[in-house]
């Protein structure tokens, strides 16, 4: 007997003649038996892929079954669009059935919540705020419309695990749970883990019953293979206007398909090229694939006007999308684009979830994504009709983005993911969670605090004596009022946080870690807030856009960081502190860097700009961190730790160089104010002789101000929370057991 002969004679009827599905995928059939037998349980599988129905379809037989009532299950998505996107196919899903999905965000008005409460639906999709919001609400009764609940649903779980939304999503699972008054099951959904079995656990924490992860089968023991290299290579120089560019076709842009990455579950095709800017771009992606429709992702709002601009000079249907536009213009260009061909619409990272926007022939990467995990969400996006293959193809238009996209690419091929890390000792988000306690409660006895929050695994690292200290802080500033036992809000905590703004306990968790740098009104891009948290003596200079750019001010309040244009020497070495980089990827570009090799799907221009870099390079030793002295003279130490790891190692030296201003970036430290070579030396190998987990970054008091409620915690606390996050021993102690080369001025 099949798997699909457990599920309620109903919905089989159903998938068979109302849907006409003539079978399920193989791994939709494997997670039925899980679901029915109320496991927890992660389902790892490409976009589109068919993960909605692997949860939906046993969850709504376990609903028929047991003749569920009330709202059942949640289903939980981390952006409004993606929520929109699904409503419609649960709606005929659940009509089918007999029962009714229902969908609650901030663009839901107060017509239809007020119909969800008087007549709960069977399925709830919606965001972890407002699950929160409806905790807290004075006007809706949160015990009565969550008593029947079953199950949840996260999808894109990975997006939400390695952010502090994550642990404020699990704080509210885990308030849930008592209202309802029994385990909940719990269903997480991604297509990039880079570690499933974590993530397994960081869902089900101490949830009863089997726990299990589920890979579509062809994923497993299949390494991608980056293949064949079509694009031409008759681009100008640098600097040259498009429109003296004569470019060939190429002999045929679909590339020898390899194997499947182990969670892209198909073939996929990749290429990187080199383009020297956005008009060189946008001739490449007018003349290559023509009659095709194209998802080119890029990453700044500016840089994407700026391209569909230069797209619709060579008369091509270009639509835009990012988080700048409203949600209406959004919701417009996106629908356009679908019922098009021969078009491209050009998105931030809005659109590297999987909102659909119809069947995609091709994904065009503009420079490099952070991680191997978003290159698998964009690749995702095609390859979607029988008979198409996944792909992407990355145009590159600086030295930094080059190497980057390099290091990324064959990190990919070698089936690597990121490991979803969520980040340590979210103290201002238990301090987040009593302040909701005290909304959802109408006040609380102090011991209740810990009996509500006994089960979240984000609070279990925590000393109690810290929760107590967060407590006793948010008293003494008048956030929170003891009287009798009874915690309620201060006159502070009520002006922020109180009834009438009780929604700005939730906006942080809202937007990403990202900083928007700025040269006066011109946006540059977007860089990681790890980048301004490392402390420096002296201004801070990125590398944006093949240019160096002084930071001035630093709006942490804001996330916006103002810069102008500086001549800051060392630029011509590619040192990246644009945005932080991991370990992992750090690593491979330097092998990247040392190699020879020229792998086939770089195309000639590629291997030519290469060779250059790699020259400038040569000095680099893949066995061994260099020490060297800059070309202003200031000695460099050239690590490829990454940033966290290289923030650990700057801290130390600082600590140890008195007087001597230590800065770091993704690469490598640099020592300032009359270092030389030998006393760098010198201090490297004192440090070297000190175990990993010893090493402490240093971190920029400003940074606290950048973190949500850091007024409701102790300032020693919300110190050693940054620390923590600031570190990466892995990386440390790579670099502290290497050889290290000194090489003389």
């Amino acid at each position: 007997m099949s798997q699909f002969d457990s599920l309620h004679p109903a919905l089989q009827h159903h998938i068979v003649n109302s849907l006409g599905w003539r079978s399920l995928r193989p791994f939709q059939e494997e997670a039925i038996s899980s679901v029915l037998a109320g496991e927890n349980l992660i389902v790892i599988a490409p976009t589109a892929g068919g993960k909605t129905e692997a949860a939906f379809f046993p969850l709504a037989s376990r609903m028929l079954t047991e003749e569920w009532t009330g709202l059942s299950v949640l289903y939980v998505c981390p952006i409004r669009a993606l929520l929109n996107n699904l409503d419609t196919r649960l709606q005929r899903y659940c009509e089918l059935l007999g029962r009714r999905s229902g969908l609650w965000h901030g663009d839901v008005g107060p017509t239809e919540r007020r119909r969800i409460q008087r007549q709960p639906p069977d399925w709830l999709l919606t965001t972890p705020e407002s699950l929160e919001v409806m905790l807290d609400s004075l006007t809706v009764d949160s015990v009565s419309l969550f008593a029947n609940l079953r199950a949840m649903v996260i999808d894109e779980i990975h997006a939400f695990a390695d952010d502090d939304r994550g642990w404020h999503l699990q704080s509210v699972l885990g308030r849930l749970q008592q209202l309802a008054g029994r385990p909940i099951q719990r269903i997480g959904l991604s297509a990039s883990v880079g570690n499933p079995e974590f993530l397994l656990g960081w869902l089900a924490d101490s949830c009863p019953g089997e726990r299990r992860i589920l890979v579509p089968e062809k994923n497993v023991g299949q390494p991608p293979s980056a293949v064949s290299s079509s694009v031409s290579s008759s681009l100008p120089h640098v600097g040259q206007p498009p429109s003296a560019v004569s470019l060939k076709s190429p002999d045929d842009d679909r590339m020898t398909a390899g194997g499947g990455c182990p969670t892209s579950g198909a073939t996929a095709q990749v290429q990187l090229d080199f383009v020297g800017n956005l008009g060189n771009a946008s001739v490449v992606i007018n003349r290559l694939h023509r009659g095709e429709k194209r998802l080119v992702f890029v990453d700044s709002r500016e840089r994407a006007e700026k391209l569909s601009a230069h797209l619709r000079q060579h008369d091509l249907a270009t639509f835009v999308t990012h988080s700048s536009l409203s949600a209406d213009h959004r919701r417009q260009a996106e629908q356009a684009f679908a019922s098009r061909e021969n078009c491209v619409i050009v998105a931030t990272s809005v659109l590297e979830l999987g909102i659909d926007v119809g069947n995609l022939d091709r994904v065009i990467q503009i420079d490099s994504p952070g991680s191997v995990a978003s290159l698998l969400q964009r690749m995702g996006r095609t390859g979607r009709r029988p008979g198409t293959t996944r792909n992407c193809l990355f145009l590159t238009t600086s030295d930094d983005s080059l190497i980057e996209a390099a290091g990324l690419i064959d990190l990919w091929s070698r089936g690597y993911v990121e490991p979803i890390i969520p980040p340590p000792l979210p103290y201002h988000v238990f301090a987040q969670q009593v302040m909701a306690l005290v909304l959802q409660q109408r006040g609380i006895a102090r011991p209740d605090i810990f009996r509500w929050l006994a089960d979240c695994p984000a609070f279990a690292p925590m000393r109690r004596e810290d929760q107590e200290a967060i407590i006793d802080h948010m008293i003494a500033q008048d956030i929170l009022f003891a009287d009798g036992g009874l915690l309620s809000f201060g006159t502070q905590g009520e002006e922020l946080y109180g009834k009438r703004h009780f929604l700005k306990l939730y906006s942080v968790f809202t937007s990403p870690p990202l900083f928007t740098v700025l040269h006066g009104r011109q946006e540059l891009g977007f860089v990681d807030d790890l980048t301004f948290m490392g402390k420096k003596d002296g201004p801070l200079v990125l590398l944006l856009g093949g240019r160096s750019w002084m930071v001035r001010h630093v709006d942490w309040t804001r996330k916006i960081a103002h810069v102008e244009a500086t001549q800051a020497k060392g630029h011509s070495r590619w040192k990246g502190e644009g945005k932080a980089l991991g370990f992992a990827l750090c690593q491979t570009i330097r092998d990247v860097l040392v190699s020879d090799g020229v792998p086939e799907f770089w195309s000639k221009r590629v291997t030519d700009r290469m060779a250059e870099v790699r020259q400038e390079y040569a000095w680099i030793d893949r066995d061994a961190t260099t020490l060297l002295p800059g070309t202003d003279g200031k000695p460099e130490w050239w690590t490829f730790a990454g940033y966290a790891g290289n923030a650990m190692l700057a801290g130390e030296l600082s600590r140890l160089m008195t007087g001597c201003q230590v800065t770091f970036d993704n690469f490598a430290v640099t020592f300032k104010d009359g270092a030389t070579v030998r006393s760098a030396e010198q201090a490297i190998g004192q440090v070297r002789e000190l175990p990993a987990e010893s090493l402490i970054a240093l971190v920029d008091e400003d940074a606290a101000r950048g973190v949500k409620f850091s007024a409701c915690v102790p300032p020693h606390l919300i110190q050693q929370m940054l620390v923590c996050r600031l570190r990466d021993d892995e990386a440390a102690r790579h670099v502290l057991g290497q050889r290290l080369k000194v090489m003389a001025g």
